[in-house]
C-alpha cells in the first residue's frame, strides 16, 4: 500500500504540474475572474486551476481506484457532471437553479450508490433516509467549498490538508492512494494560488473538489473507516465559516445564494489581514483541527466528539471576534 501511495502521489503531482504549466502559458485565453464589488482582488485573474488538479488526480485515481460501492462510476460520473456544468458556469454564468439541479443530480447518484451500504452497516436507517441525508451533505459540501474559494491559497490549502489527513486515516484501505493523489495534485496549483495569486480554482475546480471531500468522507463513514466526527473536524474551518455565514445572513434576511463578501475570512481579509494574513490564520486552524482529528482517531476515539465540540466553540469565538471588530470598524479594506 505504501508504494501505491507514493506512485499515485508522484504521478498526480507531475501531471498536475505539467498541465498547470500549459495553463499559465495560455492564461489570457482562459476564463477570467473579473473584479467586482464582491471581490477581494483588484485585477483580472484566470480561473482554471481546477483543470490542472483534475489532470493529475483522475489518471492516478483510475490507476489506483478507491473501493467505492458501485465502483469507479459511483464518483466519476457525478464528478464529471459537476465539472462540465461548473466549467460552463466559469465561461458563461449558469443561472442558480440549473446549477443546483446539477448539484442535486450528482449528489443523488452518489447517494444511491452509498445508501445501500449505509443501511447495511451500523448506520441503521431506511435507504430513502440515507439517500436524502447524503444528498443534503453533498450539495452543501459542493457549494461551501465554492463559497470559501475567495481568498488566495485558502481552498487549495484546505484541500491539501484535508485530503492528506483522510489519506493518513485510510492508510491501509484502497482509498488511500487516491486520497494522497488528490492532495498531491493540488500542491502545484497552490504554488500559483498562494498570495499574491496568479490563478484561481474556478467553479470547475472548487465545486467538484467539495463534492469529492463529501464523497470520500461519507464513504469512510459507511465503510466504518472513521466516525462521522472525523471528516467534520478535519474540514471544520471551512464547514464552520460557511455555515456560520449562512445562518447570519439568513437571520438578517439577506439572500442566501447571492454572491457577497460577508464570510468571516473575507471580513478578516478586509479588516487588514490581507490575503497572506488570512491564509496564515486559517492554515493554522486547518492544521490544528486536522491534527486533533488524527490524534483522536488513533489515540482516543471516544474523545473525538468532544474534540469536535471544543474546536467548534473555539472557532465560533474567533468568528464572533471578527464580527465584533467588523462592526466596530465599519469600513472596508482597499483591494490589492
Amino acid at each position: 500500500m505504501a508504494s501505491a501511495v507514493w506512485e499515485a502521489g508522484a504521478l498526480a503531482a507531475l501531471l498536475s504540474a505539467a498541465a498547470l504549466a500549459v495553463l499559465v502559458r495560455i492564461g489570457g485565453a482562459l476564463p477570467q475572474d473579473i473584479p467586482n464589488a464582491r471581490s477581494l482582488h483588484g485585477r483580472p485573474i484566470p480561473r482554471a486551476g481546477g483543470f490542472a488538479i483534475w489532470s493529475g488526480f483522475i489518471p492516478a485515481a483510475l490507476l489506483f481506484p478507491p473501493s467505492f460501492p458501485g465502483g469507479v462510476v459511483a464518483w466519476l460520473v457525478p464528478w464529471a457532471l459537476l465539472v462540465v456544468v461548473s466549467a460552463w458556469d466559469d465561461w458563461r454564468a449558469v443561472p442558480v437553479v440549473p446549477r443546483l439541479v446539477a448539484h442535486a443530480a450528482a449528489a443523488l447518484w452518489l447517494g444511491w450508490m452509498l445508501a445501500g451500504n449505509a443501511a447495511a452497516t451500523s448506520v441503521h436507517v431506511p435507504v430513502w433516509v440515507a439517500i436524502a441525508g447524503i444528498v443534503v451533505i453533498v450539495v452543501w459540501a459542493s457549494n461551501l467549498y465554492n463559497f470559501m474559494d475567495g481568498s488566495d491559497g485558502l481552498a487549495a490549502t484546505m484541500g491539501v490538508i484535508g485530503f492528506a489527513s483522510m489519506g493518513i486515516a485510510a492508510r491501509h484501505a484502497p482509498a488511500a492512494p487516491a486520497l494522497f493523489a488528490l492532495a498531491a495534485a493540488i500542491v502545484p496549483f497552490l504554488a500559483v494560488n498562494r498570495p499574491p495569486a496568479s490563478m484561481f480554482l474556478g467553479d470547475a475546480g472548487a465545486v467538484p473538489l467539495g463534492f469529492l471531500a463529501a464523497a470520500f468522507a461519507l464513504d469512510g463513514v459507511v465503510a466504518s473507516r472513521w466516525p462521522a466526527w472525523f471528516p467534520l473536524l478535519v474540514f471544520l474551518p471551512f464547514v464552520a465559516d460557511a455555515t456560520f455565514t449562512l445562518v447570519r445572513r439568513s437571520l438578517a434576511g439577506a439572500p442566501v445564494w447571492e454572491a457577497h463578501r460577508d464570510h468571516c475570512y473575507q471580513r478578516l481579509n478586509r479588516l487588514g489581514a490581507g490575503h497572506a494574513g488570512t491564509l496564515a490564520a486559517y492554515a493554522a486552524l486547518m492544521i490544528a483541527t486536522a491534527a486533533t482529528a488524527l490524534v483522536c482517531l488513533y489515540a482516543a476515539p471516544d474523545a473525538g466528539s468532544w474534540a469536535l465540540a471544543g474546536w467548534s466553540a473555539v472557532v465560533l469565538i474567533l468568528f464572533a471576534a471578527i464580527d465584533y471588530h467588523w462592526r466596530k470598524n465599519d469600513k472596508t479594506a482597499p483591494q490589492r
